[in-house]
């Protein structure tokens, strides 16, 4: 095979993003279809992807016979009914986050992968494949600067609309640092907590935030995220971290700086799209060539369900359930 050919299902923000990213930056794949509901949104991607073909469903586009892998950018609540038919279709899948927003539901995709006989799905947590991500999981991991004792992160939107729920806060949005921590960590996290700061007047009306999440992991690590989606001042995500012998910081505005009329200023990113930019044409350009020798190349099914785990008790913890501890299903020998 010298072309991966792909299926996009969900053609919103982030998978028409996806399908502008494979078609004009990825090498070695193509959008040949597009599954999406809404027909607005699939001529949009279509014109995107000259040569795709549109597709009521993920059946019928691999009944086709033109799909040679599939990536999943719709909602989470959507992610089971595409991933089961895909996996039981023997295809790869990048499923972006999250898994599913159940662990029940997350077990269910494991066994219909397991039952597949190979790992075909990897799953986008893309913070994984950022450079300055991956700089500090490998001062971490060197003890150059002694232990970690501690790590302090902040994920700070300029805004959210008024569909963005409560138990967004965690399923949306703090689960990128669920799974960054324990990527940088290389430890599970045990426990959750969640703190409701003083709220932002600004917020849509019924939410509650911005809120103080404390993740304990096995190995000792206490990581504390500040989540707040009404900032408006732009999209940052920082991460400190606290060693034996100093800090390390990452995820600060890398754009210009100006002093003009006695005034500093630094241009800063309005949304996901722009900030982690490199992360996700690294993320797909990995995806597809693992998928070209047959493997995958980044958080498997298991990572999805361990997160999937984490965010259920982190809306526990979210509406008043306290610190959460956190217990996981045996790790099946398949995902040794």
């Amino acid at each position: 095979m010298n072309e991966l050919r792909i299926a996009v299902v969900g053609a919103g923000l982030m998978g028409a993003d996806h399908v502008t990213r494979i078609t004009t930056r990825i090498v070695g794949a193509s959008v040949v279809a597009i599954v999406e509901p809404d027909a607005g949104r699939a001529a949009a991607a279509i014109a995107s992807a000259p040569g795709s073909v549109h597709f009521a469903s993920i059946e019928e586009a691999i009944a086709a016979g033109i799909v040679d892998a599939v990536l999943i950018a719709t909602p989470g609540q959507f992610h089971e009914p595409v991933l089961l038919p895909v996996l039981a279709a023997g295809l790869p899948v990048l499923c972006e986050k999250p898994l599913t927003p159940s662990s029940a539901a997350a077990l269910r995709v494991l066994e219909a992968e397991q039952k597949a006989g190979k790992k075909l799905l990897q799953v986008g947590f893309m913070r994984r494949f950022d450079r300055e991500y991956m700089q500090l999981r490998s001062l971490i991991a060197s003890g150059d600067a002694g232990e970690l004792l501690a790590l302090r992160c902040a994920h700070r939107n300029p805004s959210v609309p008024a569909s963005y729920t409560n138990d967004m806060l965690i399923n949306d949005s703090v689960v990128h640092e669920i799974d960054v921590v324990r990527y940088l960590t290389d430890s599970p996290i045990t426990a959750i907590e969640v703190k409701h700061q003083k709220r932002n007047s600004l917020s849509p009306a019924g939410l509650k935030e911005p809120i103080l999440v404390l993740l304990e992991t096995e190995s000792g690590i206490l990581a504390d995220v500040e989540m707040n989606v009404s900032i408006q001042f732009g999209y940052q995500v920082r991460t400190e971290a606290v060693f034996e012998r100093g800090l390390a910081e990452i995820g600060r505005t890398s754009g210009m700086t100006t002093w003009t009329d006695g005034v500093i200023g630094t241009a800063e990113h309005m949304s996901f799209t722009t900030r982690f930019a490199d992360a996700y044409d690294t993320q797909i350009q990995r995806w597809v060539n693992a998928t070209l020798v047959g493997e995958i190349d980044g958080p498997s099914a298991w990572d999805g369900y361990l997160v999937a785990v984490a965010c259920e008790a982190g809306v526990t913890a979210l509406n008043g359930g306290g610190r959460v501890k956190i217990e996981y299903a045996p790790r099946p020998a398949f995902y040794s």
